[in-house]
């Protein structure tokens, strides 16, 4: 297997808060090889070629497998880390099938709800990957772009109706409505991601806002983070976004290609990381960001001997060789940094105020 180049953000010689640890994009960066012409004239048959993400629009994860919801097959891709290997949601025919799906989101109990913007609704499979229910009569959904999950509601991320329909995950009965076409303080316009933090708190991207806004549990507005800028700490065209259990906002620019972290209580740019380029850790229109706790022992073996990962940062690419980045955040332990290759990742690098 290829030796895997790295990346530390904020760059040598700063100590790293964050660094690059491979990419996946196909079943040959597991370690998964295709049989040769010898092999295949022993068995009597070509195996099927190896599988590969196409687009990947949005993440989410179970202790062992990643999910990829994939924008070019119209698939949910199984990233499954104790095997090394790809696998798919099977369901093609019936109420199960996917259209056109976008946003995923994954529960502590392995159950997916995926946003489908052809069918305009929420489906949802369960541990075993079958079909289990669906969101979304007629005209209750126009584009739900993504889908979030809290207790006994389902956030809906409506992008043409400019808001988040809250669902109740018993009835299937609309309960809330936040937002409304705007500019104001909790109106939206264009929204494309929903997450819910630990506590029960929304944050919605507010894309053609340029923001990323808070509401609490009830869906009262609380604050606001970036601003419409083509300067650090402001977005052009923001896209996923995640949040830490520490409160810290992860935040995608399509446009910057690159993640950016806030705080949580000042609203300030902590950190960022990415950048357009060859280098490693390095974005192609990057549009999802999911953060793992789950499954850093698949990952730890490729941070440095001296940093220790608290948490993984999953980055989905739309376009070029890496579609899923895997960074690592953490700690640097030892005594002493390691040396700095001249200023190889200067220009993606980072900054960051102290916590």
């Amino acid at each position: 297997m290829k030796k895997i180049e790295t990346a530390f953000y904020p760059p040598l010689p700063v100590q790293p808060r964050l660094q690059f640890l491979r990419s996946i994009t196909g079943e040959e960066d597991m370690g998964k090889k295709e049989q040769g012409a010898f092999e295949r004239f022993l068995s009597g048959e070509r195996p099927p070629s190896l599988k590969r993400i196409g687009r990947s629009y949005d993440i989410g994860a179970v202790k062992g497998r990643i999910y990829i919801s994939d924008r070019y097959f119209k698939r949910i891709l199984i990233i499954d880390l104790e095997k090394n290997e790809f696998d798919y949601i099977k369901d093609k025919e019936g109420w199960g099938a996917l259209a056109d799906p976008s946003g995923i989101w994954v529960t502590e109990d392995d159950m997916k709800y995926v946003a489908d913007m052809k069918r305009k609704q929420v489906v949802v499979f369960g541990r075993d990957n079958k079909f289990l229910r669906s969101y979304g009569k007629k005209g209750q959904f126009d584009k739900p772009l993504d889908v979030a999950v809290y207790k006994n509601r389902v956030y809906v991320c409506d992008v043409n109706k400019h808001m988040i329909i809250v669902v109740d995950k018993n009835t299937g009965k609309t309960i809330q409505k936040i937002g409304g076409i705007g500019d104001e303080e909790g109106k939206l316009f264009k929204p494309t991601h929903v997450k819910v933090d630990l506590e029960g708190n929304i944050y919605v991207n507010d894309n053609s806002n340029f923001r990323i806004q808070m509401f609490d549990p009830k869906g009262n507005f609380v604050k606001t983070f970036g601003f419409h800028s083509d300067t650090l700490g402001g977005f052009a065209r923001p896209k996923g976004l995640d949040i830490d259990r520490d409160g810290h906002l992860y935040a995608v620019d399509i446009a910057f290609e690159n993640v950016q972290i806030f705080d949580d209580k000042t609203t300030n740019l902590l950190l960022f990381f990415g950048g357009f380029g060859p280098e490693p850790g390095s974005m192609y229109l990057p549009n999802s960001v999911y953060i793992d706790y789950k499954n850093v022992k698949y990952f730890q073996k490729y941070a440095d001997k001296d940093f220790k990962v608290k948490y993984l940062v999953y980055v989905g690419n739309m376009l070029g060789d890496n579609k899923l980045n895997v960074y690592g955040f953490g700690n640097w332990t030892g005594t002493q940094l390691p040396e700095m290759e001249e200023n190889k990742f200067e220009k993606t690098g980072g900054q960051e105020k102290s916590k």
